[in-house]
């Protein structure tokens, strides 16, 4: 099982802002206003604590979750994502999102081959959570989608960058 003395500094930095890339990929393709954004961050957060907390996690993600409750750490990931994003349109931003997770899966290919399938997989997830934690259109919060096929399209985007399509 993978942890995080396998990987370089770099590369745990990396792999620590990867639950955030993956929601951040769907709130990109499709934003959702003030407080769809704040619920989409707030699912992205609630997987991880879930994945950290549950009896079957693999041990990367475990890690991830603990370093992640640790105010340097969650800082110097959102710092490194806020340095890649700043001064980009939300296209580009969604575009270097998504190549960010396909070198993060390059990285747990090569560094964690047993655990890189179900990180990969549970980074997909993250992604369809954010997707479904806010509904698109509609009024006040009623009526509007649950999951539009842009966002959709980026889960399947997500997917494709992790390769695990």
């Amino acid at each position: 099982m993978a942890s995080k003395a396998d990987f370089k500094a770099d590369e745990w930095q990396k792999l620590l802002g990867a639950p955030m890339l993956a929601g951040l990929a769907v709130t990109f393709a499709e934003p959702s206003g003030l407080f769809g954004v704040l619920k989409e961050s707030m699912a992205s957060s609630q997987a991880l604590i879930e994945a950290k907390n549950a009896p079957g996690a693999i041990r990367l993600v475990k890690e991830i979750g603990d370093a992640m409750g640790a105010l340097e750490d969650r800082n110097a990931a959102k710092e490194g994502i806020q340095a890649a994003l700043t001064g980009r349109s939300k296209e580009e931003m969604k575009a270097q999102t998504l190549a960010a997770l396909a070198e993060i899966g390059r990285i747990a290919d090569a560094k964690a081959p047993d655990d890189a399938l179900a990180f990969k997989i549970w980074l997909k997830q993250v992604a369809e959570r954010v997707a479904e934690a806010a509904s698109e259109g509609g009024f006040l919060g009623l009526g509007g989608v649950q999951v539009t096929e842009v966002e959709k399209a980026t889960i399947a985007e997500v997917a494709k960058a992790l390769n695990v399509a």
